[in-house]
C-alpha cells in the first residue's frame, strides 16, 4: 500500500471515529435530557451498535495505519510528537473502556424500564454522569492527537 493511499484511509478513519463519537455523545447526551424512556432506550441501542460498527474498528486501525505511516515515512516512534500522539490515544483508550462497559449497562436499563413502564433507576443517572465526564479526557485527548498529526510538533512551538 502507498502512503498517500494509507494517509487517506488513516484520515478517513479518524473522521469516522471523530465523528461517531461526537454524534453518539450528543444524541445520547439530547435523549437523556428528553427524560422519554423510549427515546433514551433507543438511543443507548443505537449508541451501543455504532461503537462496534464504527468507533471499534477505528479505534483498532488509527494506532496500526499511523504507526505504519511513520515506518512507511521513516520516523521513530520516539519522535516527541508521535510518542506524545500515542500516550493522548493511551488516555483516550483508557476514557473510551469504560464507557464501553456503561453505555452497554445503561442500554440494559433503559430497556428495562421501559418494558416495565417505569422511570430510570438512580443508578442509570450516575452511569450516564461518569459516562459524561469520561468523554471529557478523551475528547480533549482525541482534538491533541489530531493537532499534533496535522502539525507533526510537540507543542513547545505553538505556546
Amino acid at each position: 500500500m502507498t502512503y498517500i493511499t494509507l494517509k487517506y484511509l488513516h484520515i478517513l478513519s479518524c473522521i469516522l471515529l471523530f465523528g461517531t463519537g461526537l454524534g453518539s455523545a450528543f444524541y445520547k447526551w439530547m435523549a437523556d435530557k428528553s427524560g422519554n424512556i423510549q427515546h433514551i432506550a433507543v438511543t443507548n441501542k443505537n449508541v451501543v451498535l455504532a461503537d462496534w460498527l464504527f468507533t471499534t474498528p477505528t479505534v483498532i486501525f488509527q494506532p496500526l495505519s499511523g504507526i505504519w505511516l511513520a515506518h512507511i515515512a521513516g520516523w521513530e516512534l520516539t519522535t516527541p510528537w508521535i510518542m506524545l500522539s500515542l500516550i493522548l490515544y493511551f488516555i483516550a483508550g483508557a476514557c473510551w473502556l469504560p464507557v464501553v462497559w456503561l453505555q452497554i449497562r445503561m442500554k440494559q436499563l433503559s430497556h428495562q424500564a421501559m418494558v416495565d413502564n417505569k422511570s430510570l433507576p438512580d443508578v442509570y443517572w450516575k452511569m450516564a454522569r461518569a459516562w459524561f465526564w469520561l468523554g471529557v479526557p478523551a475528547f480533549i485527548s482525541m482534538i491533541l492527537v489530531v493537532f499534533l498529526m496535522v502539525f507533526k510538533q510537540t507543542f513547545g512551538w505553538f505556546l
